[in-house]
């Protein structure tokens, strides 16, 4: 474990972080209460490769109530709440290994330490766990496997990979698929928090400023709407053209990213793909211009081109890193070009985790019951279980919807025959 009772102070303030990320987590709070009587899970061992936050916290303790034993490391260098971790450590008594600001070498240890559990389901954000697993064991007999679970679009794409290979040792489900995850969590969550930690790190005003979306998927969506309600002008770029199409429809103005390298004041990165920030694209920006990722890996921005060809780097803060080219322009890079919204914040808002990690739970309970028969597939979330907590959250929110009536059941049921 790689936190030990050192500084009862920190434990005691992530326990306070936990305490309140629960009470605006209603959703999974419920089904703590009611798996801790049952305990569904006991017996079953888990390794949870996620961010350390306190929403993390939240499932963990979610996860402990049902009766599974744990191992969690994280699944980033710098969205580890070291505070956090120590109250998981200490108040849960779990096998922490993750802590801020690791090497890629600690990194990588820290998950084969998580793994020495010997898990019968993993919880994967990212799939570096899973790949981890797929790499140190031709077969699952070693971890008597039942599943895996995986919270982002970047891992579904590289267990989809596994998949179509044929290398896939076990089930996952994907839980980033579902539509109480991704339409909520990534648009919502993403679009709120990677603005909050651009705003933190630079304290820069964004009305008025050029902000640079590089892609349209859910989480390029959120963060647009989010620039555009601060007062940016949103200018989006894309390789597919129906995502294009609907970035232009939605009020944005669309380029390329040669065009819009000169043109951006901050570039939020958001695609999963590498080099989307080139070095020539970095040559061609303006002075001062400030450089962030979105993206799960910090692949989307030449960092490595941009060191190397750097005459001089100096720290801003924390989190903001000064690069001055040869032609003494100044380039701001946030958090290394990591996730920015956990790097030099706090990620997502509590209230759509609630969302996100209901469905982790409710993922891995499924696999514990059934995930022993299933074949080593990437399998979607159900249905049924999308509707299930989006009720759930609606209730707690005090929202109420309308109900189909007999007739009205009737009706649609028939449609195809008239009326």
């Amino acid at each position: 474990m790689k936190y030990r009772v050192k500084d009862v102070t920190l434990a005691n303030a992530g326990k306070q972080r936990i305490d309140w990320a629960e009470s605006h987590m209603p959703v999974l709070y419920a089904l703590k209460k009611k798996y801790e009587i049952s305990k569904p899970l006991k017996g079953f061992k888990l390794t949870g490769c996620l961010h350390v936050t306190k929403e993390t916290g939240v499932l963990i303790r979610t996860l402990k109530a049902a009766g599974a034993e744990l191992s969690w490391c994280g699944c980033n260098p710098l969205s580890t709440q070291d505070d956090v971790a120590a109250s998981l450590a200490n108040d849960e008594e779990i096998a922490i290994f993750a802590s801020r600001g690791v090497s890629t070498k600690e990194y990588y240890e820290d998950i084969h330490s998580s793994m020495k559990i010997l898990p019968n389901v993993t919880i994967d954000d990212g799939a570096d766990l899973t790949v981890e697993i797929h790499n140190e064991s031709s077969s699952n007999d070693k971890y008597d496997l039942f599943g895996g679970t995986e919270e982002t679009t970047t891992g579904v794409i590289r267990l989809r990979a596994l998949e179509k290979s044929g290398k896939l040792m076990y089930p996952v489900i994907a839980v980033n698929d579902a539509e109480t995850k991704h339409d909520f969590d990534n648009v919502y969550g993403t679009g709120q928090s990677a603005l909050d930690g651009i705003i933190r790190s630079t304290n820069v005003m964004v009305a008025g400023k050029n902000v640079v979306v590089a892609g349209y998927g859910h989480v390029g969506k959120g963060i647009s709407r989010r620039a555009a309600g601060l007062g940016a002008n949103v200018i989006v770029t894309e390789i597919d053209p129906i995502a294009a199409l609907k970035a232009k429809l939605d009020g944005y103005a669309v380029t390329s990213m040669d065009d819009a390298s000169s043109r951006g004041d901050i570039f939020i990165t958001t695609t999963g793909c590498k080099d989307v920030i080139n070095y020539k694209h970095i040559l061609n920006m303006q002075d001062g211009t400030i450089l962030a990722n979105a993206g799960h890996f910090n692949v989307e921005i030449a960092v490595s081109e941009l060191e190397k060809n750097s005459i001089n780097k100096q720290p801003i803060n924390e989190h903001v890193m000064l690069y001055k080219s040869q032609q003494n322009k100044k380039i701001y890079l946030i958090g290394e070009g990591r996730l920015v919204n956990l790097a030099a914040a706090e990620g997502h808002p509590s209230e759509v985790m609630d969302m996100s990690f209901a469905n982790q739970f409710l993922a891995v309970l499924k696999l514990s019951k059934e995930g022993k028969s299933w074949k080593p597939n990437v399998y979607t979330v159900d249905k049924s279980q999308d509707q299930e907590i989006a009720m759930a959250k609606l209730t707690s929110m005090n929202v109420k919807i309308d109900v189909l009536t007999p007739e009205q059941q009737k009706y649609l049921s028939g449609f195809s025959e008239g009326t």
